[in-house]
Formats: C-alpha cells, sequence, structure tokens
C-alpha cells in the first residue's frame, strides 16, 4: 500500500485477471474483450490479500533470521519502498496534472496500466522482506504500519474498480461523482504509502 497503497488513480491493470491499482481495460479497439472484473472477485481479493498480510504477521512472529540475512533483507525492503512508491508518485502526479486540466484522462490510465507491476511487486516485497526484519508486532506504531499497509492494498483493488469506469469515460465529461472517487483514492494512496514509510523509519530508529 508498505509502503501501502495506492493507489491520482492509483494503478490500472489490462486485464481481469490481473488486478494492481489503476485497473483500467487496456486500449484496444473492442472494450468488450475486457469486460469489467465482477464486484465478487474484487471482494475475494480483498479477503486473500488480507489473509496473505496475516499470513505474513504469522511468519514475522516465527522467523528468527541471523544477522546476514536481516541485512540483505533490509537492504531489499529499501529497494522494494523505491520502486512501489517512485511508480505512485509517478500515477498519482499524472492524476493530479488529470484533474487540474493538464492531461488528458487516456494518459493518466495509460501510465497506471504500464506501472502497475513494479507498484504491486515493491508492495509485495516491503511485505515479503519485512517478515525478516523481526518487527515488534504488539508495538503500536508497528500495528498502525501494518493497517496502512491493508488499506494500501484495499485501495488498490478500489482503484481497479475505478479506472475500469473512468475508462468508459475516457472519451466524455468525466462525471463529478467519479472525480471525486479518484481524488480520495489518490490521497489513501499517498498518505498510506508515505505514512507506513514514516513508521518504518522511526521503528528502525527506536
Amino acid at each position: 500500500m508498505s509502503p501501502t497503497s495506492n493507489r491520482a488513480l492509483p494503478v490500472p491493470v489490462t486485464r481481469a485477471t490481473r488486478v494492481p491499482g489503476w485497473a483500467a481495460p487496456a486500449e484496444s479497439g473492442n472494450d468488450s474483450a475486457h469486460p469489467p472484473t465482477p464486484p465478487w472477485a474484487l471482494a475475494a481479493l480483498g479477503v486473500l490479500s488480507t489473509a496473505a498480510l496475516m499470513a505474513a504477521c504469522w511468519a514475522a512472529a516465527h522467523l528468527h533470521a541471523d544477522p546476514p540475512l536481516q541485512t540483505a533483507a533490509r537492504f531489499l525492503h529499501l529497494v522494494a519502498l523505491i520502486v512501489g512508491l517512485g511508480a505512485v508518485l509517478a500515477v498519482d502526479w499524472f492524476g493530479v496534472l488529470w484533474m487540474l486540466g493538464r492531461r488528458r484522462l487516456t494518459d493518466v490510465l495509460q501510465t497506471a496500466c504500464t506501472l502497475q507491476v513494479p507498484i504491486w511487486a515493491g508492495l509485495a516485497g516491503l511485505v515479503v522482506t519485512g517478515s525478516f526484519l523481526g518487527p515488534n508486532l504488539a508495538a503500536p506504531l508497528t500495528l498502525f504500519k501494518l493497517g496502512l499497509v491493508l488499506a494500501i492494498t484495499l485501495n488498490g483493488l478500489y482503484a481497479h474498480w475505478l479506472g475500469q469506469r473512468l475508462h468508459q469515460h475516457k472519451a466524455t465529461e468525466v462525471p463529478r461523482r467519479l472525480r471525486i472517487q479518484a481524488g480520495a483514492a489518490t490521497a489513501i494512496s499517498q498518505l498510506g504509502w508515505w505514512g507506513a514509510s514514516v513508521v518504518g523509519y522511526l521503528n528502525s530508529h527506536s
């Protein structure tokens, strides 16, 4: 969502079977070839994502990595953060420019589709490598960070759904309601990623 996310428009997907952040159907002459992802599928992915995060927490409580492994995990954790957060910043920046009338909606959706893989790979990398860093799962800051990570993940699934609705208006005026939803998804994305990053920094120096 770490950090984490999310998420102006957090990260589209070109197919219904690929669900990272801003997900809009791929640009093609036949939109019917890529029907919108059913809500039940997104809900199921939300449940699976929550279960995966809980499994990572369980693993973190039972793993005792030696110093060399922890050093490697810390480096990969930083790499995942750079990849994921960097891609999120690019997508959300294009989204802000679109809301200001300085970019077309298609520019945002295409950028999001292009960067969906690094965003979700970065988020997954943060969760996996974090399991080897010996987090204190009883600390309030750690629990807060985990909540942000979950929020980023669920926001990405919501952004997938929202991106498909926006794709339907790529040649028409986007309804105000969808613009507000896009802005909210962007805000959650940024707050989640940056919040989790700050908490991770504080935990590493405590």
